[in-house]
């Protein structure tokens, strides 16, 4: 669904040098091709294939497979809307000719190698006369530099012909040629777009399919190398081109990769040391630069309505080009342990969007229509959970002093709207009076807990299920202890005791209305506190995460996650019992299937009350029966089948590789 215009800009500069060299980065060549990203995209939203990006860009690139293999890498894939588009199959693809019009090289038969790296791309061909490297690195969040280096193999000078032949995926751009620039114009999306050829005097023929362009002759001496360097831009127009333009031609591509390869380095050898220690064994080091690239895939600048920087739940899946709310603060403590102005940016992005009374919408996208973002309902509050994380790794205290009036308000909100009978409990809800929508506030859309749910009105706007959830009055007992923290770094000593005889108070509530000492588990309960929804569920974690159980209800909560009949499956700790009758590991999304978050919820919570060694099993279990996850070249899903362990539903999924990053790290 494209709205308005944009500008497309693909900039490519040719600059022909002589040098190619490289250093080893020990930890990055250790984990490399952790993610598979080769693929033949076959049409603009063909999703088979995923696709490496870095600091920040709203574009993407990947490796065809050797069936279909060029002198190029796939792509750009172009994060436009909420739907990913492949530009072309691969926009720069290099074909080299001599003097009588033949191909010198034959990508297919001749290709080497294709590695990728957490820093950048590279792949390598070779014949009898050549050899060919072709590496691509991001230079900002609006351009990526591909670097071709050929170098004569023979005894004989040979001379080549070097050229570009794309053909296009959309059918929505214009294409033309002024004064030897190729530029993009798109009737579906915001700006202009330009290839400019540097260094050469370019021809260039627009085609029905796309284009081609022939670039100056290179003469290469025997075991001469020289290099082709192309910049490709992506940038909206609330950047300027023209400072972009800039730096690009003053870059130094073996410069750049370098300074890239050692941001990289140095950032994956800091997260190393802050391992547990029960994670020392090498394969956790490369498990956490994988969970690392699949959170810098989903990272994206501010572009349009996303005011700030943040993370998607994933680029591949077709409608997660947006920000959520408690994805993001799950991605927001996550990312904090690497780099704390883009967790910081993460938590500004939806609050940039709360309303006067403190409501946050469940998400936000980049064209910010009203019709996209959903202020049907909002997300669980654990909003102060991620700020305080924050600030525990940056003690920044204008950050809490910027953020504590809005969770105040976004706090207080949950009881003037979510509160049915007043009664100091809250329940999930929706803006809009319907039901689906207030299951989607508590993010477990078809929980079994919520199958014979009914909405109640509380007032204009305000709407509440019929039902007091455990897991939300857990999160909220968190919220206050977390804000009476603030308010003490704040020097507010009444507000922050204030928020403790809160937390006391309604801390003796959760232990006794939704707890359930026969079956020794947590459950919602009907509005009005008398009944207990029994369906043993994921929402039972939260209270032992929280702190907010007793001692003896930590204990018997524990019993049952150990047990391999009800919560202790092959991968542990599902959102539904085994031995629920209603149970469904086979894409029951919430209604069986693992999600990494809630069970983060229950071995950190288990940690927190000192049952490291039960905690540290079921960690060992979920890292190492999740199809694919200590593996290389597979992807970090969004859930995972509980009995058999198999990956299920997106992609790249950035909370997956955020909980899994955090157990790696954090003691408690």
């Amino acid at each position: 669904m494209y709205k308005k215009k944009f500008f497309l800009i693909l900039v490519f500069f040719f600059i022909i040098s002589s040098s190619w060299s490289q250093k080893g980065f020990s930890i990055l060549e250790s984990a490399k091709n952790s993610i598979n990203f080769k693929g033949n995209p076959t049409n603009a939203t063909d999703r088979k294939s995923l696709a490496f990006s870095d600091k920040g860009a709203w574009f993407a690139f990947g490796f065809l497979d050797v069936s279909n293999v060029q002198a190029g890498f796939s792509g750009p894939f172009l994060m436009t809307e909420q739907n990913g588009v492949w530009l072309s199959s691969s926009f720069v693809s290099l074909q080299l000719k001599d003097e009588k019009g033949q191909d010198i090289i034959d990508w297919k038969s001749s290709l080497v190698a294709q590695n990728s790296y957490n820093s950048h791309l590279e792949q390598q061909f070779k014949n009898e006369k050549l050899e060919v490297k072709q590496q691509l690195v991001f230079l900002s969040g609006h351009s990526a530099l591909q670097r071709t280096s050929i170098t004569n193999k023979t005894a004989k000078t040979i001379t080549l012909f070097p050229s570009y032949n794309a053909s296009l995926f959309l059918d929505d751009l214009q294409l033309s040629n002024e004064k030897n620039t190729l530029k993009i114009v798109s009737s579906k999306s915001i700006a202009v777009g330009y290839i400019q050829f540097l260094k050469s005097n370019p021809e260039i023929e627009i085609t029905k399919q796309g284009y081609k362009a022939q670039t100056e002759k290179l003469v290469l001496k025997p075991n001469e190398t020289k290099e082709i360097v192309v910049s490709q831009t992506f940038i909206f127009p609330q950047y300027s081109w023209k400072t972009e333009n800039e730096t690009i031609q003053k870059t130094v591509f073996t410069t750049l990769l370098n300074n890239t390869q050692k941001e990289k380095e140095k950032q994956l050898a800091q997260l190393i040391a802050k391992k547990k220690n029960i994670y020392k064994d090498h394969s956790y080091s490369d498990l956490i630069a994988k969970l690392v690239l699949t959170l810098q895939n989903n990272t994206r600048i501010p572009a349009e309505g996303l005011k700030h920087g943040g993370l998607f739940p994933s680029y591949n899946y077709e409608w997660f080009h947006g920000f959520w709310a408690w994805d993001s603060w799950k991605h927001a403590v996550a990312v904090a342990n690497y780099d704390a102005e883009l967790a910081k940016n993460q938590m500004r992005a939806l609050f940039d969007y709360q309303d006067p009374n403190g409501f946050i919408p469940d998400c936000i996208y980049r064209n910010n229509l009203l019709e996209e973002n959903n202020y049907r309902n909002t997300k669980a509050p654990l909003a102060a959970w991620a700020i305080w994380k924050i600030y525990e790794k940056t003690k920044d205290v204008n950050f809490i002093k910027e953020f504590y009036p809005k969770l105040t308000l976004y706090h207080n909100w949950w009881y003037k709207e979510r509160d049915h009978d007043q009664d100091g409990l809250c329940e999930f809800g929706s803006t809009d009076g319907t039901v689906i929508a207030a299951k989607w506030e508590s993010g477990m859309d078809n929980a079994v807990r919520f199958d014979d749910s009914k909405i109640l009105k509380n007032g204009e706007k305000a709407y509440s299920l019929d039902q007091e959830s455990v897991d939300l009055n857990s999160f909220l007992f968190a919220e206050k202890n977390y804000l009476s923290k603030m308010a003490s770094v704040l020097k507010l000593n009444d507000e922050a005791k204030k928020w403790k005889n809160e937390s006391d108070a309604l801390k003796l509530k959760i232990q006794k209305q939704f707890w359930d000492p026969e079956t020794g588990w947590f459950y919602d309960t009907t509005i009005d506190g008398k009944t207990l929804i029994k369906a043993m569920g994921c929402e039972g974690y939260c209270p032992i995460w929280a702190e907010v159980a007793a001692a003896e209800q930590a204990k018997a909560a524990k019993n049952n996650m150990v047990d391999p009949a009800s919560l202790n499956t092959f991968v542990p700790l599902p959102t539904l019992a085994a031995n629920h009758p209603k149970f469904k590991p086979d894409n029951g999304y919430w209604r069986g299937p693992i999600w990494l978050d809630q069970s983060y919820f229950g071995i950190n919570g288990l940690e927190k009350y000192g049952y490291t060694k039960e905690a540290n099993e079921l960690a060992y279990k979920l890292m190492h029966n999740a199809e694919g996850v200590m593996d290389k070249g597979t992807s970090i899903r969004e859930n995972y089948q509980p009995v058999n362990g198999k990956g299920l539903e997106a992609y790249n999924f950035s909370w997956s590789a955020s909980h899994y990053l955090m157990l790696l790290l954090e003691d408690k």
